[in-house]
């Protein structure tokens, strides 16, 4: 038993280690889903070693390959994430087991079934940060619930742990390779035992479950993220005081040619002129969150649309500038992360009945002109 217990060990310090060293990927903010968001449902083949409190004493082996122990069995269960590191399931494993008093295999043999209610622990999402995409998810799990030896009509108590690796296969679909370990009441497998409770968990019922199965990721199974604080601020201040500049020059304007008209003698209609002020209206930006070239907020498409419609109205053309911070990564990148920015929002002036021809797309590649760096990640879009 020893040599098993330090196999495992060894085990999971191993893969921990892979855990650690996995390639560092993006880490970002998710949204709460929906109570009928992030559910799963799963199925698995089940490998069972028993070990019974009524063998101690008695020389029978640990292996967990020795016949009068191990059973295959079946396991389901049906659970849910609640954020992408934390989850409940509910599993239920057995059909055939062994009560371990002999080295009988025939005799041994008993029915049963496990239900544990389990909380599962996404250390690839918490330590390295969510990835829908990710392969590998490495799941820790502890849990407690109720057993009965259906062949001895016994009720008992007991506590899960295990590893569940989650496999993916495809968006809803994923390989399970779960190894577990269940601690019962010492008497739910009857016989002659030493007369201890709980004193160790040596002398407690108690079995081990590798497992291979599927999961089924039920309706929405991703994680949507929220948008960039930085992105949802992001208006510089000197965006804000050339805006305030503007407004006030406009407001002076205004009241200048309130005073004109009011002290205005009048003329002939023939000899009226009409002096028409030129709109010039500020660049109105759009910002995008750290290496997408999707919109971080639909609420900077108000803007636009303003703007949109003076052009409209004015028969003038548009133009649009995508920018990327030049701190990530190349410039290679960044000019075409840039193109993409400014290609997504000339396709919403489109939408807002803007003609494609009055629309000029400027890539700008990666800048460093606003502080913080995340307020370049944007594109602006300016009447021609």
């Amino acid at each position: 038993m020893k040599k098993f217990f330090m196999m495992l060990a060894l085990a999971g310090v191993s893969v921990a280690g892979m855990a650690q060293t996995e390639t560092p990927e993006l880490k970002y903010s998710v949204a709460t889903n929906s109570f009928w968001s992030n559910w799963f449902v799963s199925a698995d083949v089940a490998y069972g070693a028993f070990y019974s409190n009524e063998e101690q004493g008695k020389d029978y082996g640990y292996s967990p390959f020795k016949d009068f122990r191990r059973n295959l069995g079946a396991s389901v269960a049906i659970g849910k994430w609640f954020t992408p590191g934390i989850g409940l399931r509910t599993k239920a494993t057995g059909i055939w087991g062994k009560n371990v008093q002999g080295t009988n295999a025939d005799d041994n043999a008993i029915k049963f079934y496990n239900i544990q209610e389990q909380v599962l622990f996404n250390l690839s999402n918490m330590l390295c940060g969510y990835n829908e995409n990710r392969v590998w998810n490495f799941i820790p799990y502890v849990g407690v619930g109720f057993l009965r030896n259906c062949s001895d009509n016994i009720n008992g108590h007991g506590a899960s742990a295990g590893l569940l690796n989650n496999f993916r296969l495809s968006k809803h679909v994923a390989l399970n390779v779960d190894l577990g370990f269940n601690l019962l009441d010492d008497d739910v497998f009857p016989g002659v035992g030493d007369g201890s409770y709980g004193t160790s968990i040596a002398k407690s019922d108690r079995y081990f479950t590798g497992e291979v199965g599927l999961t089924f990721n039920l309706g929405k199974s991703n994680w949507s993220k929220v948008p960039d604080v930085d992105a949802l601020k992001a208006l510089s201040q000197s965006q804000i005081d050339a805006l305030n500049a503007q407004l006030a020059d406009e407001q002076a304007e205004n009241a200048r040619l309130k005073n004109l008209l009011a002290n205005q003698k009048p003329v002939p209609a023939e000899t009226k002129t009409v002096t028409v002020k030129e709109v010039v209206a500020a660049p109105v930006s759009v910002f995008f969150n750290l290496a997408q070239s999707k919109i971080a907020s639909k609420k900077d498409l108000q803007n636009v649309k303003e703007l949109a419609n003076v052009a409209k109205e004015k028969g003038a053309k548009l133009v649009v500038t995508g920018y990327a911070d030049s701190k990530t990564g190349s410039a290679n990148l960044n000019q075409k992360l840039s193109q993409k920015r400014a290609e997504a929002v000339a396709n919403e002036l489109v939408k807002m009945g803007v003609s494609r021809d009055n629309i000029e797309v400027v890539a700008a590649g990666g800048v460093n002109d606003l502080s913080p760096i995340s307020y370049n990640r944007r594109a602006t879009v300016a009447i021609k």
